[in-house]
């Protein structure tokens, strides 16, 4: 039996959905069945076994495109393993990512049905060429760390398959 899991993004620039994009690809490697949509067009979730869901964090906030499916499907995603990624902190330095953090769950607190399994924060990316002015000035930065970002994947993974087969899985917001 294969799980179904969609992963959803909701990006600024892209660099969330290039995340999403690798972490639709470990879970096709590990045996899942992946779409990947924008998170602006979803449109049905019945269907799937899983959601996974990354947003971006801009001025302190999650994209508004993942909380708003998050907001719309709550009564669905309150009975669904549901793994959720943000991308903010230009740096891994540890209060950098603590801020990122709980930036994030400030906006999952706003739907307190959705009871993520595992919730990540992985490091953003700064392309000053993609930015307006003053931002522009900026210097580039790409603070994503790939092994973390497969090795979460991976761990998604390993519950998907644990939950088709009825093992109890790991969770943990």
């Amino acid at each position: 039996m294969t799980s179904r899991v969609l992963v959803a993004y909701a990006t600024k620039k892209g660099s969330t959905r290039e995340v999403a994009e690798t972490v639709a690809e470990v879970l096709r490697e590990r045996g899942s069945d992946v779409d990947l949509v924008p998170a602006d067009a979803v449109g049905e979730l019945g269907s799937y076994d899983a959601l996974v869901l990354g947003g971006a964090i801009y001025m302190g906030r999650w994209h508004g495109d993942a909380l708003r499916l998050l907001e719309r499907y709550r009564e669905t995603l309150a009975a669904m393993p549901v793994f959720i990624f943000g991308m903010g902190p230009r740096t891994l330095d540890e209060n950098e990512v603590a801020g990122s953090r709980s930036q994030l769950d400030s906006a999952l607190a706003k739907v307190p049905e959705v009871e993520p399994v595992l919730v990540a924060i992985f490091g953003g990316v700064v392309d000053p060429t993609k930015l307006r002015f003053p931002f522009n000035r900026i210097s580039a930065s790409d603070a994503r760390d790939w092994h973390a970002i497969r090795d979460w994947a991976d761990a998604i993974g390993t519950h998907c398959r644990s939950a088709l087969v009825g093992a109890p899985a790991a969770t943990g917001r």
